[in-house]
């Protein structure tokens, strides 16, 4: 009697278990193209084959789900623009400003508070992971898309800025310089279909260029790395954030 009522009890307690959800993942999963908590990268056509530091970046939100800004008035949701992510950096939210549970607290943060943490001089956040690319992407959603003054490094970079990542004072350049020293490789064949255009093109361009292919790569550099750094440094109302 005793057995089968300690058999009962476990019995019970195997159905118990099996009935509890298991707790969210919170995993990288490329094959699903869930980044939590991530800022991602892809190369764009054409301009990446001739700089392979330039791409397009965006962000994942908690479940994995990447948002970019892809357009005039246009944010990406799960469908990231220009193909699957090949680099990623994800963010650690201890270095980050955010609230554990935002729905105990103000879910936004004001326009006043945001332009504070850009500059640096905010010293609190109210609001959650997905609270802060929410308020990014409402703001985005009517900005209006320019690869020289506003575009997805922009977006990035306000989402960061909101959460506070690292204190704040995010950018283009400084985004792109993380991606650049920090970002992981999903995997090798991302690496080949982001290097191989590059390599093939310089291979062209030396071969049958030479030193004018190499002057006008170099040029071509310059003036790209100088104008955000010249935008984002010296002239702060060119670049938007």
């Amino acid at each position: 009697m005793e057995s089968d009522t300690e058999h009962n009890h476990n019995g019970s307690s195997m159905m118990i278990e099996q009935d509890v959800p298991l707790p969210h993942s919170k995993q990288i999963d490329p094959s699903k193209a869930r980044f939590p908590y991530c800022i991602v990268w892809t190369p764009l056509p054409v301009i990446s084959w001739l700089l392979p530091f330039v791409g397009h970046v965006g962000i994942g939100k908690e479940d994995g789900v990447i948002l970019d800004f892809a357009g005039p008035n246009f944010i990406c949701v799960d469908n990231f623009a220009f193909g699957a992510v090949s680099r990623y950096v994800q963010i650690n939210k201890e270095k980050c400003s955010i609230t554990p549970n935002p729905s105990t607290s103000t879910m936004f943060r004001s326009e006043e508070e945001y332009r504070l943490v850009e500059s640096g001089r905010n010293q609190y956040n109210t609001c959650g992971w997905d609270d802060a690319l929410r308020k990014s992407t409402q703001e985005y959603q009517h900005k209006t898309y320019n690869i020289f003054t506003c575009n997805c490094h922009s977006f990035v970079a306000n989402n960061l800025n909101r959460l506070e990542f690292q204190g704040g004072r995010w950018n283009v350049v400084n985004l792109a310089v993380l991606i650049l020293l920090k970002g992981q490789w999903v995997d090798t064949k991302s690496m080949v279909r982001s290097c191989l255009p590059f390599v093939f093109f310089f291979f062209i361009g030396i071969t049958f260029g030479g030193v004018s292919f190499l002057t006008f790569l170099s040029c071509f550099a310059f003036l790209v790395v100088g104008w955000f750094l010249c935008g984002s440094y010296c002239f702060k109302s060119f670049i938007q954030l």
